[in-house]
């Protein structure tokens, strides 16, 4: 078993730290959020095809676990919120896709801004070196997991 080579305590530790920090960059997120005129589940939205570029509405629920019946609603808001809209298809005219609007794109730089504003906040407190190091470790670590998500 893999984890017999490595410390049941550092397992435990890791683990309880990353879902604690997720947990406060979830919740400080939030409050942020609030400032804007978008919902954590229309950010989330916005990151997916962003990050994924064009998706239909049953490709983007995939990605955000959600019922179709929950991304069509969850689209129909961002849609008359001016995020996205709807395209059909120039090879399938049966097939819709989601566009990103410019205000969609503008939402969440300004979210995204916000966002890094407050973890300088936190990461000034922090020495340049203790900084490198985690980056090099949490890269390191999301390489790791990123592959066993494909295999």
């Amino acid at each position: 078993m893999v984890t017999s080579q490595i410390s049941r305590e550092i397992v435990e530790d890791v683990e309880r730290l990353l879902r604690t920090v997720g947990q406060i960059i979830k919740k400080r997120g939030r409050e942020i959020l609030s400032d804007f005129e978008i919902t954590p589940p229309q950010f989330d939205a916005l990151l997916i095809l962003i990050q994924n570029g064009v998706l239909t509405i049953g490709e983007l629920g995939e990605k955000m676990y959600l019922a179709c019946s929950t991304a069509t609603d969850l689209v129909d808001r961002m849609e008359r919120n001016g995020l996205v809209m709807r395209e059909r298809d120039a090879l399938d005219r049966r097939v819709i896709r989601l566009r990103v609007l410019d205000r969609g794109h503008q939402m969440l730089a300004e979210v995204m801004a916000a966002r890094k504003r407050y973890l300088a906040e936190v990461l000034v407190k922090v020495s340049p070196e203790e900084n490198r190091a985690m980056i090099v470790a949490l890269t390191h670590l999301s390489e790791l997991m990123a592959q066993e998500e494909v295999s």
